[in-house]
């Protein structure tokens, strides 16, 4: 299992807790962005850098994963490329991606799309948490004991 990570919106307390379980794991790590980002020395972690542009590191991200391989977005689209290739998709606040899932998901964004440009006012995405980081790290950790006995 490799580790890649839509990082461009990733929090920063989620990359942190990237960081320590692919030195735990002994699992590489990659964060895909359009810019620069800051990640310690390790022979576990990487960062590949992309061009700007719509959709450029999700693209990249859904070229280079492979099945087994765990993906870290809040991207619907992109969770979905990942699944359909037989990888896994983790959502920052700990919710595992699934064909289903996505489907709702997808469903739930039309729709807010919708409401959003006939003027309503649909507010932004909860503010992240402390019970957030813990569900993420949490699943995290599951995912990668089941890939160790895999």
């Amino acid at each position: 299992m490799r580790i890649w990570v839509d990082a461009d919106a990733c929090p920063n307390v989620i990359k942190d807790i990237l960081f320590r379980a692919a030195e735990r794991a002994r699992v590489t790590l990659t964060l895909v962005a359009n810019q620069p980002i800051r990640i310690p020395p390790s022979q576990f972690i990487k960062t590949l850098q992309v061009p700007a542009g719509f959709d450029v590191a999700d693209n990249k991200i859904v070229d280079l994963t492979e099945a087994g391989d765990l993906v870290v977005t809040a991207d619907i689209p992109l969770a979905a490329g990942v699944i359909e290739k037989g990888g896994h998709a983790l959502d920052p606040r700990g919710e595992t991606y699934t064909t289903d899932s996505i489907k709702e998901r997808l469903a739930m964004r039309k729709l807010m799309d919708e409401l959003r440009s006939s003027g309503v006012d649909t507010g932004g995405p909860a503010t992240f948490s402390n019970a957030d980081r813990q569900a993420f790290a949490s699943k995290l950790d599951r995912l990668l004991a089941s890939s160790s006995h895999a």
